[in-house]
């Protein structure tokens, strides 16, 4: 759990969320225009990622795709957490159901409870769309049957002072991804054998074995809106700065509704992630209607080509750093963000003040990590590393 979210969670202990999500607005739909008669179950074998191994945008980014992650030995030891836990999410459950767990309203609030216990930073619960699972599996090809009627997601933050130094395609970046992965990974992987534990069905979906695509899962469940950044939700209390894993079961729960804090209105002005990315990928112009989606068409191939064959870093994450959203949970950012929220005018000057007060460069005195590469079996100092792109250093 960030230390913001410890701290909330620590003095507000009537509230069950460490973030105050009572403030924001419930909607019945998600502001993203979706038409999910219009929506196609997608392969998990066609993401960006796996293209890339497949040697559809050729021999050298899939070679590349091979080591991208484990190039450094941070995000290395953490994907390697990822393989472990990618063995722990499914298993029989108890033959009896557990006294007590029959009440949707009432498990809804525990099993969210049980996922702060265990240092989640938000939790949400909706119904399982049936588009969100993939039709066939990455890893053997067949396709994927899941019954299940509840998600739960769960996010972890990626630590804002890590954002704040990194340019966000350095050699920290998919570090920054995997540390979100693998804990939100851990905290899924127990919680779902918990709930098998009560007697009811579930699996746990991380980055190493998901059968479910978790953005309709965030929109559905309150935990953020889609951005201009692509298939993203952004949380409105950590911005895109985070990793999800979600849980799938058939325990009674009571679901939480989409939000609304006035995003789509936002990033339609804003345009910095456009501004800075450093392959081109994220669209200045208008959404479109994609396979269902009313959302702001990402190039998967320029960001895929970006992230895995990035030769001056281990991943890419500028559009994550350079987000305004993207801010420590203090007084002052609160009350931007409340502003930002109620007050359409005030998100005119979202990207102006994100200059004046300094963030667009990275605050490199907090850099703490070591620039590491790992070439033909040995770490070595890598000459240079990724900028925020069009912003350099001065000098």
């Amino acid at each position: 759990m960030s230390v913001a979210a410890t701290f909330q969670r620590a003095f507000r202990t009537n509230r069950i969320d460490p973030y105050p999500m009572e403030i924001l607005k419930r909607v019945d739909r998600p502001t993203t225009a979706v038409k999910e008669n219009k929506i196609p179950r997608l392969d998990e074998r066609e993401s960006g990622f796996n293209r890339a191994l497949r040697g559809d945008w050729g021999a050298s980014l899939s070679h590349e795709r091979h080591r991208f992650v484990a190039k450094h030995p941070l995000s290395g030891a953490l994907v390697q957490m990822q393989f472990t836990l990618s063995e722990l999410v499914d298993g029989m459950a108890a033959a009896r159901q557990a006294p007590g767990t029959q009440d949707p309203v009432r498990m809804a609030r525990h099993i969210k409870e049980t996922a702060y216990f265990l240092r989640a930073d938000q939790v949400g619960i909706c119904e399982l769309p049936p588009y969100s699972v993939y039709s066939h599996s990455m890893a053997t090809g067949e396709p994927v049957e899941l019954g299940h009627k509840y998600a739960i997601a769960i996010l972890i933050d990626q630590d804002f002072k890590t954002a704040d130094a990194s340019v966000g395609n350095d050699w920290i970046s998919n570090s920054m991804s995997f540390l979100s992965y693998s804990t939100s990974g851990f905290i899924a992987c127990i919680l779902a054998d918990y709930i098998r534990r009560l007697g009811y069905p579930a699996r746990a979906h991380h980055a190493r074995n998901y059968q479910v695509v978790v953005p309709p899962i965030l929109l559905w469940a309150g935990l953020g809106e889609m951005c201009r950044i692509g298939d993203i939700v952004l949380n409105p209390f950590l911005g895109p700065r985070f990793k999800a894993a979600v849980v799938t079961t058939d325990l009674p729960l009571a679901i939480d509704k989409p939000i609304d804090f006035g995003l789509q209105d936002f990033c339609d002005r804003c345009r910095q992630c456009a501004r800075y990315c450093p392959s081109g990928a994220i669209p200045f112009g208008d959404k479109q209607m994609i396979n269902g989606y009313q959302k702001w068409p990402n190039d998967m191939e320029k960001c895929t080509r970006q992230r895995v064959g990035n030769k001056l870093g281990s991943g890419c994450g500028v559009c994550v750093c350079v987000c305004p959203w993207n801010k420590p949970y203090t007084p002052f950012h609160r009350f931007i963000q409340w502003t930002m929220r109620n007050f359409p005018v005030a998100r005119n000057f979202a990207v102006w003040g994100d200059e004046i007060m300094g963030y667009v460069p990275p605050n490199q005195k907090n850099k703490w990590w070591l620039d590491l590469e790992e070439v033909d079996g040995e770490l070595k100092v890598p000459a240079r590393a990724g900028s925020r792109g069009n912003w350099r250093p001065s000098g």
